[in-house]
């Protein structure tokens, strides 16, 4: 799912072509995508947009007269600028934002169809759609101190909810818990001042360093390869690879649909973090550490 770095780079990416400029057409390609009935989408049409934003993973595109259209990708939504008129695809086409500068596409390579368009009237109706987590890149360390012993989590678990902490996701709360040398497992009410501290500056130098990366690389060219594995990254996706720092093979806690990669000498003190479907499995054979492992 883009995350913060992705999203604010998307928005850098849409801003030269679209701020001032007319909504000529918003085209739907499929019936599911837009998910509410006010405003209608005759009235937005015509409409110039006069600012964008990022709430929480969603886009917003504001136009004149306090009209929001809302944007969320989910997994797999992405978007795409082509030359004005652009057809929408067939098989992952969701729909199109008409401009004279150009088409915006709006796709999702899944099946699952979860990416979404909501139509929104004034401010008032914009803020249901914020979860209520405070922003990592404008918050001090006593407000980030805050959200993060607001509820008593894990450490991945913490970063990644919505209602504590805006715009962070799987993919860089790994690269921000590797770079914090904490674990994923560890509960924020466990943590020392210095922990606190250390995962604060760490996780605005983090995010600010990817956005930075990705945007410059969006620079000459509209985004295209959003996506929450790349090479760079020192944990996330990195199962079974070596760590950048140590050279440890990292290691992966799967749950649901998401997993958590780690670095066990980084970030652990050695220990292997038990993954719930396989330690299920082997039960007195899993491997408590690296060396039991690296011994097998």
């Amino acid at each position: 799912m883009p995350e913060l770095p992705d999203i604010v780079t998307y928005l850098r990416a849409l801003e030269p072509r679209i701020v001032g400029q007319p909504l000529e057409a918003l085209r739907l390609a499929s019936p599911f995508v837009l998910r509410s009935v006010d405003p209608p989408v005759r009235e937005v049409t015509g409409k110039r947009v006069v600012g964008l934003s990022r709430l929480g993973k969603r886009i917003v595109i504001e136009l004149e007269g306090e009209l929001f259209v809302v944007i969320h990708l989910m997994v797999s939504g992405r978007f795409q600028w082509k030359k004005r008129g652009e057809k929408v695809p067939g098989k992952v086409g969701l729909g199109a934002f008409d401009f004279p500068t150009g088409t915006l596409l709006f796709t999702e390579a899944s099946t699952k169809k979860r990416a979404s368009i909501h139509l929104v009237r004034a401010r008032a109706g914009l803020a249901a759609f914020s979860r209520g987590g405070v922003e990592p890149l404008e918050v001090d360390l006593p407000t980030f101190t805050e959200a993060l012993l607001r509820e008593r989590h894990t450490l991945k678990r913490a970063l990644t909810d919505p209602r504590l902490f805006s715009g962070i996701g799987n993919a860089y709360s790994d690269e921000i818990l590797h770079a914090a040398r904490l674990s994923p497992v560890t509960r924020s009410d466990r943590l020392t001042p210095d922990d606190i501290a250390r995962l604060y500056e760490t996780t605005r130098r983090v995010l600010c360093e990817w956005t930075e990366r990705l945007s410059k690389e969006a620079a000459t060219e509209f985004p295209s390869k959003v996506t929450a594995f790349r090479p760079e990254m020192a944990v996330h996706g990195k199962y079974g690879a070596p760590c950048p720092v140590c050279g440890t093979a990292v290691q992966r806690i799967v749950y649901a649909e998401n997993e958590s990669n780690y670095c066990p000498r980084c970030q652990t003190g050695g220990k292997l973090l038990a993954d719930r479907s396989l330690s299920r499995l082997l039960k007195d054979n899993w491997p408590k550490t690296i060396e039991e492992l690296e011994g097998r």
